[in-house]
């Protein structure tokens, strides 16, 4: 039987920028399989981009080897390499002067694919960012910067690449932008397979999106492992550091999915629902805020008793005061993975909604109080009946 052969390897990798320095990197081996969502994360200086940009040839390896399909990117001709890895960043790099339909085509362009298949390229790049089809013949400043970044991100996979870069791309946006993003990313490596090399410093980014998470520190590998491995099994205590103590408490709830602590029947209101018809329900249910859903009960955003005093006036529908839901979870998610977003909202719920993006219900941070105390009471509990059962 053939050996797999990783889409990346490092083998005893180091960077040493300057005879006067320590190395950026050291000594550093592991691979990174086909199809995989590898996200390399640790504090500023790492080596996390230093390694990252060693695949593509934009750093040059001072010792040990890199490979990339069980090729030595050394053999590679370094623009070529480039022009057949997909890379996004931090600002999107997109070329102002172009349209985005030329900044989307620039590398299929230079590999010379005809217009035709150009055009069609472009039209399919631009319904996976979820942006419309007249965006094409706008300019990158046209258009907000969350929006750019999804641009960065389906130019990357514009000349077909399987193996895309990414450093950093949401480090500079807003949360709900880069909960967007984040989820768009995920979807599009599911469906089509790539695989993906991912610098952040968010280790909520990276339990996420990753399937593999690299920890670096001071140039040193720290840790290789599946989320769940890294979340469990922490190396030493500057991992334990790097997860902090909300995840690993988050971690004993890894069995426990969303929908086995949402609640059910969540206060809602129709689109197209009058104020008045807002606030009597608003009365009756003792609530500050509404989730809003359209007929087919597919959730549209949420109303506030704020803005309905200050628009109550002047204003009639729901949906003229309607305000964008920063954040939602679905059914199948685990709470490991949401734990300390839930807790931060304080008093505030989030909707869970499905595939479809109906609204099924809401968790609460006193929703979670039940898993809490099983946790707690319940292990306490077990350690009684095991010390009965030994005396």
């Amino acid at each position: 039987m053939s050996k797999k052969i990783p889409m990346v390897e490092f083998r005893n990798v180091s960077k040493i920028y300057s005879k006067s320095e320590k190395p950026a990197v050291e000594n550093i081996s592991f691979t990174i399989d086909k199809g995989e969502f590898c996200c390399l994360i640790g504090t500023s200086g790492s080596g996390k981009t230093t390694l990252m940009r060693m695949i593509n040839r934009m750093n040059s390896v001072t010792k040990g080897e890199v490979f990339v399909e069980g090729k030595n990117v050394k053999s590679f001709n370094p623009v070529n390499l480039r022009r057949h890895i997909g890379y996004v960043i931090q600002n999107n790099g997109l070329m102002p002067h172009m349209t985005i339909r030329q900044n989307i085509v620039l590398v299929p362009k230079l590999l010379k694919w005809p217009k035709e298949k150009l055009d069609k390229e472009a039209e399919e790049l631009i319904a996976m960012a979820e942006l419309p089809k007249d965006y094409l013949d706008r300019y990158p400043k046209e258009l907000s910067g969350g929006q750019q970044q999804r641009i960065g991100v389906v130019r990357a996979l514009a000349a077909d690449q399987s193996l895309i870069l990414m450093d950093e791309p949401f480090g500079a946006l807003d949360p709900i932008t880069r909960e967007s993003l984040q989820n768009l990313v995920q979807h599009l490596q599911t469906k089509l397979g790539k695989t993906i090399v991912f610098v952040t410093h968010d280790m909520d980014e990276a339990l996420k999106l990753a399937t593999k998470i690299v920890v670096l520190h001071d140039g040193q590998l720290i840790q290789v492992g599946t989320p769940d491995e890294i979340l469990h099994h922490p190396a030493n205590d500057f991992v334990e550091t790097l997860i902090g103590e909300e995840r690993l408490a988050a971690a004993k709830y890894e069995t426990v999915q969303v929908k086995n602590v949402m609640l059910t029947n969540p206060v809602q209101i129709n689109l197209g629902a009058t104020l008045s018809e807002a606030l009597t329900m608003m009365k009756e249910h003792h609530v500050d805020t509404l989730l809003v859903v359209d007929d087919e009960n597919h959730l549209k955003g949420y109303i506030s008793i704020d803005a309905l005093q200050r628009k109550y006036q002047s204003l009639t529908s729901v949906s003229d005061i309607l305000q964008q839901v920063a954040y939602t979870v679905g059914p199948e998610e685990y709470l490991r993975d949401n734990f300390s977003r839930i807790l931060s909202r304080n008093g505030q719920y989030i909707p869970v909604v499905d595939s479809e993006e109906k609204l099924v219900g809401i968790v609460t941070r006193s929703s979670l109080v039940n898993v809490v105390y099983e946790s707690i009471w319940g292990g306490k509990s077990a350690n009684k009946q095991s010390a009965k059962e030994a005396k």
